[in-house]
């Protein structure tokens, strides 16, 4: 946060690979925080230079059906990097059960893509306010499972390079594919492998992957965006 003219300045950081709606949530945030400095990212790549080059943002805004993610993972490998940036989910994943578990894995919150301007403007103030927001009834259903929080402690503690290649195999890429699509050895592929099976207590990829897959989702329906808010004085 900064403060411009004793006007305080948020820094936002949008995070979705649709471009139709980072620029619906752009104009909401500008209408709530006119003053507000606006950065987007598409995937996680460009994800991670953004929030590494804005380390000082006040609120992360994150679709959890990111190019280069599966499922939380993304969530949960930013908190384990960034532990001090507030992330809030916003997804077209709606049920009550998908909202619950990005609070345990280190959401401040989780906005549905479907809300309202006036829920959007709700949510924002009380994420910056330093309080988990979540839609109204959601959080007297919220639950831990315990195996996926394990598994969750494991993405939080791997290294840029062990993600990518924890990533990709789940998706079901062989080491030599791997390799391919990070400009690395086999060599290379397999020692990142070796680690992340120490750490998640499996003996092969099978078992590896049906771990990482319990961090996965179901995809969410075709984005429709709000309509257009129709000024009051028009």
């Amino acid at each position: 946060m900064h403060t411009n003219n004793d006007h305080t300045v948020h820094k936002f950081i949008i995070a979705d690979d649709h471009p139709l709606f980072r620029s619906a949530l752009r104009q909401s945030i500008q209408r709530t925080f006119p003053n507000a400095l606006l950065y987007e990212a598409q995937d996680m790549e460009s994800l991670q230079r953004c929030v590494s080059e804005h380390r000082d943002c006040d609120l992360l805004l994150l679709d959890l059906h990111m190019p280069g993610a599966r499922g939380f993972s993304g969530l949960i490998f930013l908190n384990g990097q960034y532990p001090g940036l507030p992330v809030m989910v916003v997804s077209a994943n709606e049920k009550p059960e998908v909202m619950c578990r990005a609070v345990d894995y280190g959401a401040c919150g989780f906005l549905p893509k479907s809300a309202p301007v006036e829920m959007i403007d709700e949510a924002l103030c009380q994420a910056l306010a330093g309080e988990i927001w979540l839609p109204e009834g959601i959080a007297d259903q919220c639950a831990a499972a315990s195996s996926e929080l394990a598994v969750a402690d494991v993405v939080a503690s791997l290294t840029p390079q062990q993600f990518r290649v924890a990533t990709m195999l789940s998706e079901g890429l062989l080491n030599k594919q791997i390799a391919y699509e990070m400009n690395v050895t086999e060599a290379t592929v397999k020692a990142h492998l070796t680690a992340l099976f120490r750490k998640l207590d499996v003996s092969c990829r099978t078992q590896a992957v049906l771990a990482l897959n319990s961090l996965d989702l179901e995809p969410p329906g075709q984005f429709t965006p709000p309509p257009k808010q129709t000024p009051a004085h028009a």
